[in-house]
């Protein structure tokens, strides 16, 4: 059995933090939760961390491993260079709370803000509806979010600008999708993306893409097809001549 030494960010009792280094055995097949559970086990009883599933389903463990955030419960120590400290430290996103816990309250108020889903009305007299596979199969990768907010985490307009106030972020726009994309929903939503929801501010660098545990294509599949309805409705020519012609 080797050992191996995480560099693990623990918050001060009067406000603040710093990295603390811990030496602990690791065995083939871990992961750096277990890393940290044994180390909460042996040295550490006080170290806060947030876990659920063990199975990457829950999205509860979610940290910055190495600089990048993972979810800590599907990081294999074997990826891992185990010759150098593995640092883990909190979402920076978010406000930290104690050690490796953050507070992600904000997320599920932005979520509140977006418009709920407005189905048609049925389209048989048994009250169902009528769809094309195409349209249902479309929605169904966004759906696969496990809300960990690593996306929310490695945005820049969110992580390096602070635009919390203005910019619902990357799983966001996958909710808002999900329901612009949906072949019963009739509600209108791109006003809000435009001047709400400011989906102007994400300059598509793909991050978020690359950190969802899910594979989800945020970025070609969701947010990209939301700019496209914004643009086509305030800035084509075509369209906005039409407008000016109709009134709408």
């Amino acid at each position: 059995m080797a050992n191996a030494t995480f560099r693990i960010w623990r918050t001060q009792p009067g406000g603040g933090g710093a990295f603390q280094d811990y030496t602990t055995p690791v065995e083939e097949g871990m992961v750096v939760l277990d890393a940290v559970h044994r180390i909460q086990a042996d040295q550490a009883p006080d170290m806060a961390v947030r876990w659920n599933c063990k199975a990457g389903k829950c999205g509860s463990c979610s940290a910055e491993i190495n600089g990048r955030p993972r979810l800590m419960c599907m990081t294999r120590l074997n990826n891992l260079n185990l010759n150098e400290p593995v640092t883990v430290e909190p979402m920076r996103t978010f406000p930290s709370i104690k050690d490796l816990v953050t507070d992600v309250s904000w997320n599920f108020r932005v979520k509140k803000t977006i418009q709920k889903f407005m189905p048609r009305k049925p389209d048989a007299a048994d009250g169902t509806w009528r769809m094309a596979q195409r349209d249902v199969d479309r929605v169904q990768e966004f759906r696969k979010c496990i809300e960990c907010f690593l996306c929310q985490d490695v945005c820049h307009v969110l992580r390096d600008h602070d635009k919390h106030d203005e910019f619902i972020g990357p799983r966001f726009f996958v909710y808002t999708a999900n329901l612009e994309m949906n072949p019963l929903d009739t509600a209108d939503r791109v006003a809000d993306l435009k001047e709400k929801h400011n989906i102007g501010y994400c300059n598509i660098t793909k991050c978020c893409t690359k950190v969802c545990p899910e594979h989800i294509h945020i970025t070609d599949n969701a947010i990209i097809p939301l700019k496209e309805r914004v643009v086509t409705r305030y800035y084509d020519p075509l369209t906005r001549l039409l407008r000016m012609v109709t009134g709408g």
